[in-house]
């Protein structure tokens, strides 16, 4: 598994906007500016996390974007998979892959199937909030 910038580049935005939330709008250009990010290339990450509600935008004057909830209200799981879709190791263990003929059978779908649950869990387990307010080293303790 590889999570791509888009997935990366989500979750800098999602911090970005619960670091310097006021309450207001915060313009996109402030937050590409801060983050090194293209205006382009945020824009096509955007409607995914507005669709889904994870963010809610205003055009025009005053304009931008804000979180809909708190950040701990945010695992970087729910994060990424929407931005990245199913985190599975393997094509098997996706939620619309067909069932495996050789499932019975394989030595290696417990492991592929416990390293799925456990990246799940472990992203689940992270939120914006920790993001924000944790020393990096903190995020890595399972």
């Amino acid at each position: 598994m590889k999570i791509s910038t888009k997935g990366r580049y989500a979750l800098r935005v999602m911090i970005d906007l619960a670091e310097h939330h006021t309450g207001g709008y915060i313009p996109m250009k402030d937050v590409a500016a801060r983050q090194e990010i293209s205006l382009k290339y945020l824009e096509r990450i955007l409607p995914v996390l507005t669709k889904n509600k994870l963010i809610e935008g205003v055009h025009g004057k005053g304009g931008g974007y804000r979180l809909t909830r708190d950040p701990s209200d945010y695992p970087v799981g729910e994060i990424l998979r929407l931005t990245e879709g199913d985190l599975s190791p393997v094509a098997c263990l996706s939620p619309d892959a067909p069932p495996c003929e050789k499932a019975s059978e394989c030595k290696t779908l417990k492991l592929w199937r416990d390293f799925y649950e456990m990246t799940n869990r472990y992203f689940d387990s992270v939120t914006v909030a920790d993001l924000m307010n944790a020393d990096t080293a903190d995020l890595y303790v399972i």
